[in-house]
């Protein structure tokens, strides 16, 4: 899928005092933020706009420094001029450090808005910096509740600007709250996702997720080194054996604090709304996320498409005319479950173009950038029946340009759609770029509250320009899980979220009574 967008990542390390760690670049514990740009490039997926770190520096004037710029991570840290990447490292050494990258739905690409956000100030526990992964579904009200006092004023209108203000009010006055306590208040007050990675000019941090785990978040700890990431694979590849790789529990932060390490429950969580789409798309197929295993979740996927498919053809199965051909990159796992399953060829009938850059498509049209981003292949697919496997299709745009393309330069006889998800009905409130229902596809022919039914689906397929479309089921989603629907955040496929200003966001955006979760200038 091509048009959908995480909108953050995070991540955090800490060499504590201690015997030195085995994955201490040159064995070195004063110099491990050195391992920031290898943590954020794991999460690239999660935003590619713009990357940026800050560093505790003890012995230097400069306490927290941060470093951030536009552009993905290779580009910001200059991964590929190793001697300019030396020396901005060298340039930003310490013994800790947290990092963020950033993808918005809207806002200019500015560098102001990139992450982590430092709040300077005399006292050090008060001067602090921190990156934010989620979104605040009462940002508005939170915004609006700052600026109702007299000459307080925000420069930008972002959730994580209204976020670094919240902060600063608990930390103000005499009495030096505990981070713990920190977090026990904003559990209180915000409403949404929200997983932040806090670093002050003490030398303490904090790692915490919010009390419904919406979105992952992992941590590992081997010996004296401590890291943490949006996803396992980040601290896999960095070197942590397995077993060490945890993830933080819902409501729960792992907190240094005097060179010791704790995890500890800053709020009660009795109920979890992991977001299902994580699994589905978002996350690297490699990450482990809340013990269910990515990869696995989407092979598993593609055996619900092949039952589904078996049980009742559109077209012939076994006469070695019809295919199985995924959407790169992330349908990938699912069309050759799918295809193995159902014992017929998943061939790579559509190859990406890994190579062209953001900048290069900047200004294009949708529609322009799918006709750039896939080249069908004659070869593979002229006179085939493709089942065409896709993750999901949220405003159907890339779809309906890929199947012109399979059907005008790839020569196939027919094209049925097959998408590892249910319809998107309504839209996310939570961090994904899909903030308003009139964007989405699905909408225009069915509600939240009905029924999908053979009609529906051929009326869709017929509006994107396919012989056939079908999607799984929301019980499918929850055996591929491996978790209770319960305990997963499905409000974009059924209309019922987890919180109550995400419920009043989409009652408002539904009758079209009230503002839309995104205006055109708030950026996450």
């Amino acid at each position: 899928m091509a048009d959908l967008y995480h909108e953050c990542g995070i991540a955090a390390i800490y060499h504590l005092p201690g015997e030195t760690s085995r994955l201490a670049p040159k064995q070195n514990p004063g110099q491990v933020s050195r391992h920031m740009s290898r943590l954020l490039l794991e999460i690239q997926n999660r935003g590619q706009l713009a990357a940026g770190m800050t560093v505790y520096r003890p012995g230097h004037p400069q306490l927290l420094d941060t470093y951030k710029d536009v552009g993905t991570v290779t580009e910001v840290f200059h991964l590929n001029h190793q001697n300019e990447a030396t020396a901005l490292m060298d340039r930003y050494a310490g013994p800790a450090a947290i990092g963020h990258v950033r993808y918005a739905t809207c806002g200019a690409d500015d560098r102001g808005n990139a992450q982590p956000f430092e709040r300077h100030h005399i006292e050090k526990h008060k001067w602090f910096a921190f990156g934010f992964n989620g979104q605040l579904a009462n940002y508005t009200q939170l915004k609006d509740e700052i600026l109702s006092v007299p000459n307080f004023h925000l420069a930008r209108d972002t959730d994580t600007e209204v976020l670094m203000h919240i902060i600063s009010q608990l930390l103000s006055g005499d009495r030096q709250p505990t981070l713990l306590e920190v977090l026990s208040h904003l559990s209180e007050r915000l409403d949404g996702a929200w997983n932040v990675v806090f670093l002050n000019a003490l030398g303490e941090m904090f790692v915490a997720r919010d009390p419904l785990g919406i979105r992952p978040l992992c941590y590992a700890v081997e010996g004296s080194l401590f890291a943490a990431a949006s996803e396992s694979v980040a601290l896999a590849n960095l070197g942590f054996k397995q077993d060490s790789i945890k993830n933080v529990p819902p409501g729960h932060a792992v907190l240094i604090q005097n060179g010791k390490l704790e995890v500890k429950q800053f709020v009660a969580s009795p109920r979890r709304a992991h977001c299902f789409f994580e699994w589905i798309y978002f996350a690297n197929v490699a990450s482990t996320l809340d013990e269910r295993s990515v990869y696995l979740t989407r092979k598993r996927l593609g055996e619900e498409l092949a039952k589904q498919e078996r049980n009742n053809p559109v077209c012939p199965l076994d006469d070695g005319d019809t295919i199985v051909v995924p959407v790169p990159d992330t349908a990938k796992a699912a069309a050759d479950s799918m295809a193995y399953t159902l014992r017929i060829p998943c061939l790579e009938g559509l190859i990406r173009n890994r190579y062209m850059g953001r900048t290069f498509i900047d200004g294009a049209n949708r529609e322009d950038k799918a006709r750039m981003k896939y080249t069908p292949l004659p070869e593979v697919l002229a006179g085939k029946r493709v089942l065409l496997v896709e993750d999901t299709i949220v405003r159907s745009t890339t779809m309906k340009v890929l199947i012109s393309q399979l059907r005008d330069r790839g020569g196939v006889r027919e094209v049925h759609v097959r998408v590892a998800c249910p319809p998107i009905l309504a839209p996310c409130f939570y961090g994904i770029d899909m903030s308003t229902t009139s964007q989405l596809f699905a909408p225009k022919f069915m509600s939240a509250n009905d029924t999908l039914t053979p009609e529906i689906e051929q009326l869709m397929a017929d509006a994107i320009g396919a012989d056939s479309l079908r999607f799984l089921s929301r019980s499918a989603i929850a055996r591929s899980v491996d978790l209770p629907g319960s305990s997963l955040c499905q409000a974009c496929i059924d209309g019922r979220y987890p919180t109550e200003a995400g419920t009043r966001l989409y009652q408002a955006d539904i009758s079209q009574t009230g503002p839309a979760a995104c205006s055109t200038t708030r950026v996450f």
